[in-house]
């Protein structure tokens, strides 16, 4: 401290000039920086102003460095996904909170679910921040880390998008879920590639700059100050739940007519089958219903093949029974017969359905002849 070197007698005044300092970013000082405070004393002796005197003095610190990361799932959980459904996408905000530059190195772990139903899972930017997986992601690449990111300043270069995608298979079925966590681990920044996982400084204080690790917890693959931090999100799969109803009704026979009629060689034989997707699952698609006749019924071609139509569904007796109706005579278009082309030869009714959304049944009937 410097002191001055005329005393001339009791002090009359004493005055504290106010300290100055480095302006402060929005969040927090940038971490390096040195922050200056100078203090000035004046007083005067014997009430003379003419002894007027200051003495000053002054310290200087530098900022430590904070490392705070915050990963957040931006997409609604659970994200409804279908079995066999590729890229499907959970999506997050990285953001680098710390009063530095950083590298984020970015894991995505797999902490619920089947792993051999889900593959492929790979972490792309989000160029437009959309939330959703485009051709400009998939040209720019795959990545594993963050470069460079900015220090919190406010701004918003802080926080990075990304896009954690995957693969679910065909063995998937409704119901499954697939729980994600989104890894960023912090790392030094300022070389080419991605720099080496930062640690705190141990011990005291030193007079460079020191780091401080101050992240929280999201989830089990971190913890509380280790540079670290995550978030969690769900890949929930609807699988379409279809079961079907195969009955037959006799709509006449020779003697009887429609009266009573009875299964007699002769009869005429209504079969219904009813396709029914459950409350709950996805739309089935793509249904195609393919029966193979028994030898000792015969199918008239030109006589009429319904698709679409509806049914009611009996369950009341040891064995389900189905009632179809309504729809539309498709034979010759999305319904065909094909002598022959069925299993071991037999003849063969295929019918193409409509999609099927949940809690509905549809339907495809036609009749045949009792040889």
């Amino acid at each position: 401290m410097r002191h001055s070197t005329q005393l001339l007698g009791a002090v009359s005044a004493l005055a504290l000039v106010a300290m100055s300092s480095s302006p402060a970013l929005a969040v927090g000082t940038t971490a390096g920086d040195t922050i200056t405070n100078s203090v000035t004393v004046s007083y005067q002796v014997g009430n003379d102003p003419n002894t007027q005197q200051d003495v000053t003095d002054s310290d200087t610190f530098t900022v430590d460095r904070r490392i705070d990361v915050n990963v957040n799932l931006t997409s609604t959980s659970p994200v409804t996904v279908s079995p066999g459904e590729v890229q499907a996408v959970l999506a997050f905000d990285v953001t680098n909170l710390s009063n530095d530059t950083v590298d984020l190195d970015l894991s995505a772990v797999l902490v619920g679910g089947t792993a051999a139903n889900i593959e492929n899972i790979t972490i792309y930017r989000d160029l437009n921040g959309d939330g959703a997986l485009q051709q400009a992601e998939i040209d720019a690449g795959a990545i594993t880390f963050l470069d460079e990111v900015a220090a919190d300043d406010g701004t918003g270069t802080e926080t990075i998008e990304v896009l954690v995608v995957a693969d679910i298979t065909t063995d998937a079925v409704n119901s499954d879920t697939f729980d994600l966590v989104l890894v960023a681990d912090a790392h030094e920044a300022g070389a080419a590639g991605l720099g080496a996982e930062i640690n705190a400084t141990s011990g005291a204080n030193t007079s460079g700059v020191d780091t401080v690790l101050a992240d929280q917890s999201g989830t089990a693959e971190e913890a509380v100050g280790d540079g670290a931090h995550s978030d969690q999100g769900q890949f929930s799969v609807a699988g379409a739940v279809v079961t079907v109803v195969k009955s037959s009704r006799i709509v006449s026979d020779p003697v009887n007519g429609a009266t009573n009629p009875k299964a007699i060689p002769g009869a005429t034989i209504e079969y219904c089958i009813a396709v029914t997707n459950a409350a709950g699952a996805a739309d089935a698609t793509a249904v195609t219903v393919n029966d193979d006749l028994p030898a000792d019924v015969t199918f008239t071609p030109g006589s009429g093949i319904i698709v679409n139509g509806t049914a009611t569904i009996d369950s009341s007796g040891p064995t389900p029974v189905a009632t179809c109706s309504g729809g539309t005579d498709e034979e010759g278009g999305d319904a065909s017969f094909t002598a022959g082309g069925g299993t071991g030869g037999l003849d063969l009714i295929s019918g193409n359905l409509a999609d099927i959304p949940a809690n509905t049944t549809s339907s495809v009937y036609f009749e045949v002849t009792i040889n």
